[in-house]
């Protein structure tokens, strides 16, 4: 016999059942003298617009861990298809296994039907596929591709949103290379004009945001095929060490030693020749 489900409306207005728990978390965790763990914040900045005759993408290759910089030539453009990358912004991993997949699946589309795919279909793929974690995957990412229909580029979401539009900036220094682009952007741009909007509205991005930084990369698709330019530009600022950090011995104390012996079991081993002829 089957169980009868009785599903409850949702009760309108807020609802503020996620701050009593949290308050009840950080009590328990308060008095086992331990803490919630943060938020880790990542920094990127990459955009894309559609020119005349087909889609640049740009990115910076900046790769961040909290306040230290694991990375300086980190790749945020992703390989989809012949015809179709992929900018990433957001956790790195999850960026490039999520990209990873969906190259590997649209190759076998390739493979059974012989052409490239379209851009729409790589775009309702990776909406699925993040749609389906709710925000588990955190995955900003920005899609271009030339297929049979035109140029394209579509804005895909951590939690599956998706947009299709002509130019678009995402990462911790959107803010500011989307105000290059808005300022900037028109219609039938050319390749050069396109190539520039891209670098400056990245500089932009590196220019305001402390997680983005180092070189700028670029990518043009076309019909004919696909110019990945890395470096496009390489960054003005050199770290160069103004000193030797060089301490004498004694400088640091030793406050106390302790010496812990370790009990060692010591092993023959004897090895035998084995007769070949």
């Amino acid at each position: 016999m089957a169980h009868p489900y009785v599903f409850e409306a949702p009760q309108s207005g807020f609802s503020f059942e996620n701050s009593t728990r949290n308050v009840l978390l950080n009590n328990v965790l308060g008095e086992q003298k331990t803490k919630t763990p943060k938020p880790m914040k990542t920094g990127t900045t990459i955009a894309g617009v559609v020119y005349k005759d087909g889609v640049v993408l740009g990115a910076d290759t900046r790769a961040t861990s909290s306040e230290v910089v694991a990375d300086k030539m980190c790749a945020k453009i992703h390989y989809i298809a012949p015809n179709i990358y992929c900018c990433g912004a957001g956790t790195a991993a999850d960026t490039e296994k999520t990209t990873d997949m969906l190259s590997s699946n649209l190759t076998i589309f390739s493979l059974n039907s012989g052409r490239n795919p379209r851009v729409v279909m790589a775009a309702n793929i990776i909406q699925d596929m993040l749609f389906r974690y709710r925000g588990g995957i955190g995955a900003n990412l920005i899609l271009g591709g030339v297929d049979c229909t035109g140029s394209h580029i579509y804005n895909v979401g951590p939690f599956g949103s998706m947009t299709k539009v002509p130019f678009i900036a995402m990462g911790s220094g959107d803010l500011a290379a989307m105000g290059v682009l808005e300022d900037r952007f028109k219609p039938s741009l050319e390749l050069e004009e396109a190539k520039f909007l891209v670098r400056d509205a990245i500089h932009a991005g590196i220019m305001s945001d402390l997680g983005s930084g180092n070189n700028i990369d670029i990518c043009v698709i076309t019909r004919e095929g696909v110019d990945y330019i890395r470096p496009y530009k390489e960054s003005e600022y050199t770290n160069k060490r103004q000193e030797k950090y060089k301490y004498k011995p004694g400088t640091t104390p030793v406050l106390t030693e302790k010496v812990v012996r370790l009990e060692l079991e010591l092993v023959h081993e004897n090895v035998q020749t084995m007769e070949t002829s």
